[in-house]
């Protein structure tokens, strides 16, 4: 048997979360086009009869630290480099930008083996420059494999599996082999709301919006689901709310669906909008609203 944790690392929006439901074969991170819309350290565990593999999905590491929010996610990323035994580094087709090398410093030295990712590769519209970039990645870096895929598409995904198994190390299975994730129900509510606003929304209010989940209690076959969407200004809650409360009734009506199926219950959900004027910028605020690392 093999066993061990796989971080999945590299700037925003190259497709890990996608990348880790569809290795998973269930959706255990939101997804979205936003970039940042990973915000926490989140396992997703397969195993099978070669081993099993604890996939440790990240948020995009960036160059800008600028806010408190930026600074917590980047810790959040890096940290998981610590205790791994493998590092799969995605990057989107040959595109190579300044925080590729960003993330390159931090992977250089967590001292583990690397397998460089090349997603998206269905959009390529010449598949002839992918061998010269290969070529160039390579030199960058001694990485124990170089894996062109496409996550959505589920392209040479088997292929990837394959090899991270063979680079881990013997051992029994870390987690029950029925677990497939180390987060509770009631943070993946507070993730499927999220989700579905940032669907929704236009760009800049994502980016200024959390969700917390007040009460969930589970009353026979009822799961009652009470939860707050905080913002920074109050233009935003009035985007958020939209007129006659159609953008919100329309966001919980969406989750409420997603959450029947993921819990195999009937759900009561109820929303409201509250402002948190600088709750991104500010520490005491983040860690109150859950993100801790």
């Amino acid at each position: 048997m093999k066993a061990g944790f796989v971080a999945l690392v590299g700037r925003p929006n190259v497709g890990k979360s996608t990348l880790l439901n569809h290795l998973v074969g269930q959706k255990i991170s939101i997804t979205s086009r936003r970039p940042q819309t990973t915000r926490h350290r989140i396992c997703g565990i397969k195993t099978t009869e070669e081993g099993q593999i604890v996939f440790v999905d990240t948020p995009g590491i960036h160059a800008s630290q600028k806010r408190a929010m930026n600074r917590y996610l980047n810790r959040a990323a890096v940290s998981a480099l610590l205790d791994v035994d493998l590092i799969i580094w995605i990057i989107d087709r040959p595109n190579w930008l300044r925080e590729d090398d960003l993330v390159l410093e931090r992977i250089k030295s967590a001292g583990v083996p690397v397998v460089l990712v090349i997603n998206k590769v269905d959009r390529l519209e010449d598949k002839a420059v992918l061998l010269p970039f290969l070529e160039e990645a390579a030199a960058r870096h001694s990485f124990a494999d170089l894996v062109p895929v496409s996550a959505l598409k589920g392209v040479n995904l088997d292929v990837l599996e394959r090899k991270i198994i063979a680079l881990l190390p013997e051992g029994e299975p870390i987690f029950p082999e029925d677990q497939i994730t180390d987060k509770p129900e009631r943070f993946f509510a507070a993730e499927v709301i999220r989700e579905k606003l940032l669907r929704s929304l236009s760009q800049e209010v994502p980016h200024a919006l959390t969700v917390e989940i007040e009460q969930f209690k589970i009353e026979g076959g009822l799961t009652r689901i009470n939860a707050v969407i905080w913002v920074e200004r109050e233009g935003q809650k009035a985007i958020i709310i939209g007129h006659g409360g159609e953008v919100l009734k329309k966001v919980g009506e969406r989750a409420r669906h997603e959450l029947e199926h993921l819990l195999d219950s009937k759900v009561y959900l109820e929303l409201w909008v509250k402002v948190k004027k600088g709750w991104s910028d500010d520490e005491r605020a983040l860690h109150s609203l859950g993100y801790v690392e």
